[in-house]
């Protein structure tokens, strides 16, 4: 199993930003992702626990349940199904409110099950597009979110978008799950 991991800082509140990428028809704003549709409401929220996505990217297709919902901190969810076929243990995302807005950490463990290359292509074509297709969905969101802390009377944007916690670009890579 790999762990792949990105993280953003977006400039708008952390409730915002939480129902921002829960809504998962969002992701269509990324060039990486074709269609999104939630086929199942969850049992407290539409996108709560219970929820059922079915999402098609330019990597594949996915079936996810959520299977947590911790508005405004975390969401998890399993991938049930996918086209190519995946092994897939943990997806989550959390948020945490910082000086410069919201920052959000994404990290989903998973794997190709396929005997003796699985890790290998795991590591070599499906991490680097899945973080890419990550980072371009938190990048969408901080676009279509720009500048929304300032109309809540919290100081406007930093003049640094897409800035992670050291100041630099999305970063994308392992970590903890």
């Amino acid at each position: 199993m790999e762990t792949m991991t990105v993280e953003r800082v977006i400039d708008a509140p952390i409730e915002t930003v939480f129902a921002w990428l829960t809504t998962t028809t969002n992701y269509t704003c990324s060039p990486l992702v074709v269609r999104c549709r939630l086929a199942r409401h969850g049992e407290s929220a539409p996108y709560g626990v219970g929820a059922v996505r079915n999402h098609l990217w330019m990597i594949g297709w996915f079936r996810e349940r959520i299977t947590l919902y911790d508005p405004p901190y975390a969401t998890e969810y399993t991938v049930e199904r996918s086209l190519p076929p995946s092994r897939h243990e943990l997806g989550r995302m959390t948020f945490a409110e910082t000086g410069g807005g919201t920052h959000v950490r994404w990290t989903t463990r998973a794997e190709i099950p396929l005997p003796l290359l699985g890790g290998l292509l795991t590591r070599l074509v499906a991490r680097p597009v899945i973080t890419r297709t990550f980072g371009n969905i938190l990048k969408a969101a901080d676009t279509a979110l720009a500048g929304q802390r300032g109309r809540t009377g919290q100081p406007g944007r930093t003049g640094q978008p897409g800035r992670n916690r050291a100041g630099g670009a999305d970063r994308a890579g392992g970590g903890r799950p």
